[in-house]
């Protein structure tokens, strides 16, 4: 039997990585309008036509970005049902991984404010992102509040606003002043004055 040369599938893989990396640090500094598909091309040392044809569009090569950050993000999720103070600590480990990744504050920041136009191509996107959010939120808090772990004086729908709200914006206070925000000691202290047990 011949064997099969699974070189170049290889090659190509890590090529498209490279591409993705590039167009992902691209969007975060410029935003997607102002990173041009020959600029991430050169960023990864290609032709325009090289990248072209991995990835035939600018829409297509955004909707990849954007994938793999999902994929990256489920692989570190580890949620139980029913919802519950886990949930609470998985945002919180979150936000010290985005800590430690400010390429990916970077990204999703710049690309959320040009996404609040309809006709942006990750409009849909952030629209589902936020939906989902607020939908596994509000049932997590739903949930400490039948278990007697929310303040009686929270209210849930109120606090999931809230709480997405707070986390967007400290993110984009670090990103401008990290000297003067600490992220995740912000967002625990926010967390822990709902609940009538400890967080950690």
């Amino acid at each position: 039997m011949r064997a099969v040369d699974t070189g170049g599938y290889l090659k190509g893989r890590i090529r498209r990585e490279d591409i993705l990396s590039a167009a992902a640090a691209a969007y975060g500094e410029v935003g997607y309008h102002g990173a041009s598909m020959r600029e991430i091309a050169k960023r990864v040392g290609m032709s325009h036509a090289g990248l072209l044809y991995y990835f035939p569009t600018k829409e297509a090569l955004l909707a990849a970005v954007l994938e793999r950050r999902d994929a990256e993000d489920a692989e570190r999720e580890q949620l139980s049902s029913p919802p519950g103070l886990e949930v609470l600590r998985h945002y919180l480990a979150l936000a010290s991984h985005n800590v430690r990744h400010p390429g990916i504050v970077d990204l999703y920041s710049r690309l959320a404010a040009e996404a609040v136009a309809p006709d942006h191509p990750a409009h849909e996107y952030f629209r589902r992102h936020y939906d989902e959010a607020r939908a596994g939120i509000r049932d997590t808090f739903r949930a400490l509040a039948e278990r007697g772990q929310l303040r009686a004086d929270i209210d849930p729908e109120l606090a999931t606003v809230t709480f997405i709200a707070l986390m967007d914006g400290l993110q984009v206070q670090w990103l401008t002043t990290p000297d003067t925000v600490d992220l995740v000691a912000s967002l625990r202290f926010y967390l822990q004055s709902l609940l009538t047990v400890p967080l950690d």
